[in-house]
């Protein structure tokens, strides 16, 4: 009897998580990830995106070359230190975001996102957890890859886990800006998120082998096209 019910309580904390990350992936939570294309609006006015193929190319480009390298590689760290009570190490890796975000649009993007978090998790089942005011004390915010990370840990998540919650999060936001921006079908989308699913795998991968002195968030063209995106004449999000 008493493994059983030990199976059974394994198995239910195992589908909690499970329920938690996909809750933490979901377009549907409300941290406003919706009102971003992360320079994908941009290139489209830039005609750099302007059909399925382009759109597909350029976020599986992004996906390697600066998300895997940049917020998932930091992310992989900020769970090992919240799960840890490392809140010097997960305060050094919120200040890494915040310095390396290359325009103004981008960092708003990191520090709004991770107050919202910041926000949903005081309302949650952990609000009295030590660490949330650890986060909310991080100048000049915390940054979204940080707080995601804490969320995911408060979850039971391992860091792959979280990693791939954080991905997908991440490729279905892109396509439904993909959709708005390009504009695309529904279809084209579903078609776009089949093959960043077959790339997330490697990219977490590369995420959670970065050591930190090999973390870089250098995407010089995706920039470039952010600055620009500042002051674009007529725009449909905020980065």
């Amino acid at each position: 009897m008493a493994t059983t019910t030990t199976t059974t309580d394994t198995a239910a904390a195992a589908a909690a998580t499970q329920l938690q990350l996909m809750w933490l992936a979901s377009p549907a939570l409300p941290v406003g990830g919706f009102s971003y294309s992360e320079g994908l609006e941009a290139a489209v006015e830039a005609g750099l995106v302007h059909d399925e193929a382009s759109a597909a190319a350029w976020l599986a480009d992004q996906l390697p070359l600066v998300l895997a390298r940049s917020d998932a590689a930091t992310l992989a760290k900020a769970c090992t230190a919240w799960a840890t009570h490392d809140e010097p190490a997960a305060r050094a890796l919120n200040d890494w975001v915040s310095q390396t975000r290359e325009t103004a649009e981008l960092r708003l993007q990191t520090e709004q996102m991770g107050r919202s978090l910041l926000e949903w998790l005081k309302n949650g089942p952990h609000a009295a957890d030590p660490r949330l005011p650890q986060l909310a004390a991080m100048p000049p915010a915390p940054t979204w890859p940080v707080a995601f990370a804490l969320a995911a840990t408060l979850a039971g998540a391992t860091p792959r886990d979280a990693l791939l919650a954080f991905a997908w999060g991440w490729a279905e936001n892109l396509a439904q800006a993909a959709m708005k921006a390009v504009p695309l079908g529904q279809a084209a989308a579903q078609r776009m998120l089949t093959q960043l699913a077959a790339h997330i795998p490697a990219a977490i991968d590369t995420a959670l082998s970065t050591p930190s002195d090999a973390r870089q968030a250098f995407a010089p063209g995706l920039a470039i096209l952010s600055a620009r995106h500042e002051t674009q004449y007529s725009r449909l999000f905020r980065s």
